[in-house]
């Protein structure tokens, strides 16, 4: 705010100026680089101009020039004093300085300097700044409603009411989240085109606090209504049934880690709303050139985040459940889907003996394959997707079925076609014949 305020300034807009600096001091009246922003404003007005006094010189009523005279050396003892004083008579200041009067007329409560031989004390009224400082528990009634624009504080991105407002190094504030979808496209200020590269590197989002405060406190209204639709914003983009977040890239398995790298700037929108909500979740899908993605997936749980110095992201992530999709529609440039999601069938008895011989047979034949390979092949697969899982005793105890599964469809050279018919039955034993029959192909056997 003290940024625009000395831009606004700068431009000759200096009641708006005016405005700005007094509300950071009714935030912080020790705020000593606007407090003497203001004395200079008022000294600019009030103290009468040369040609001023020559005419008050000429003038027939003597007491004129005495006025002046006080005028000129309270306003300017003031301004090297104790800071703003309010003034017993002003000469006439045409139409900047009657908005000004206007402006601090809300404030005629404010501190009154009385003087005596020895020192000055200073009555504290009820001011703005006072009310700010005194107790931060009581209703803060300082600032007239009317001195306060809601459009003052808008985000030039959004339109909006601020809502954790950050100020970047060449002073323009915006909504955290509204500067940082920027950034994603360009490591630049959106209004004054200045290289935020240093700004996007170090990732310091640092809240404003003043600005912050100033909405908080005396547009209250405006900003619960603001957070309402922040939350309502929040909670639709939380929902892991309805507009899931699809990320079209590669195949996906449950238990099998997938590491990302992730550059486009749709889909470091995606990422760090996924972290911001609290579900750390999305669904990954292989292209589809009909449909624009594939009618099942799998779900990817966020287990870290790191951001390079350029706002791309490698994002480490894991397999969770498995989905078949619903309807498709897109959300700020990445795909969003309605799904349900998919579990193995259970069987009993019989069919269970026979599942679990079948299961034993695959992993043998599985672990032989594995150890077969030569070094190199066996590291690679090691360093991307770990070791194979170990043998389980309860093959239906997941809805997804043994990691073993999932960890061989991953590391077996298949086509994803194959591999995603694969992902899509619900039985067991269905997707543990297709393995079988992969494995018996690359070692040049038959099934059993």
């Amino acid at each position: 705010m003290f940024c625009k305020a000395k831009l606004l300034k700068e431009m000759g807009r200096v009641d708006e100026s005016v405005k700005l600096f007094l509300q950071c001091l009714c935030v912080d009246q020790d705020f000593q680089e606007a407090r003497q922003e203001v004395e200079n404003i008022l000294c600019d007005l009030l103290v009468p101009t040369c040609e001023s006094v020559q005419t008050l010189e000429e003038s027939s009523e003597p007491s004129g020039l005495i006025r002046a005279q006080s005028l000129r050396a309270q306003v300017v003892g003031g301004a090297r004093g104790e800071g703003l004083k309010r003034v017993s008579s002003a000469p006439q200041l045409g139409e900047k300085g009657a908005l000004l009067k206007r402006k601090l007329s809300g404030l005629e409560a404010g501190p009154e300097v009385v003087e005596n031989s020895d020192s000055k004390h200073k009555k504290q009224g009820v001011s703005a700044a006072a009310s700010v400082c005194s107790d931060e528990d009581k209703p803060h009634h300082g600032v007239p409603r009317d001195l306060l624009d809601p459009n003052d504080f808008e985000c030039s991105l959004c339109m909006r009411l601020f809502y954790e407002p950050v100020t970047t190094p060449c002073g323009h504030s915006f909504c955290k989240n509204c500067l940082q979808r920027s950034l994603d496209h360009s490591p630049q200020c959106p209004l004054c085109k200045e290289s935020l590269r240093l700004y996007l590197a170090s990732r310091r989002f640092s809240i404003t606090r003043v600005l912050d405060d100033i909405i908080k406190r005396y547009l209250s209204e405006e900003h619960a209504a603001r957070q309402k639709i922040h939350n309502d914003e929040t909670k639709e983009l939380s929902d892991l049934e309805n507009n899931v977040p699809i990320f079209v890239c590669t195949m996906a398995y449950p238990t099998v880690p997938c590491p990302l790298h992730v550059f486009e700037p749709r889909y470091r929108l995606m990422i760090r709303r996924c972290i911001e909500t609290g579900t750390r979740q999305f669904g990954m899908c292989i292209s589809d050139t009909h449909k624009g993605f594939a009618d099942f997936g799998c779900m990817l749980h966020i287990r870290n985040v790191h951001f390079l110095p350029d706002g791309r992201s490698v994002v480490d992530t894991f397999g969770g459940k498995r989905f078949r999709v619903l309807t498709r529609s897109m959300r700020d440039g990445y795909y969003i889907a309605n799904i349900e999601y998919l579990q193995d069938q259970r069987v009993e008895g019989k069919e269970e003996l026979q599942l679990q011989d079948l299961y034993d047979q695959v992993y043998n034949q599985a672990s032989v394959w594995f150890h077969a390979l030569e070094n190199r092949f066996r590291n690679q697969i090691l360093q991307h997707f770990g070791p194979m899982p170990e043998k389980e005793n309860d093959i239906q105890s997941s809805p997804n079925g043994p990691a073993c599964c999932w960890w061989l469809l991953a590391v077996l050279p298949v086509d994803p076609r194959y591999q995603l018919s694969v992902l899509s039955m619900t039985t067991l034993r269905e997707r543990l014949v297709k393995i079988q029959h992969i494995l018996a192909y690359l070692q040049n056997t038959h099934p059993e």
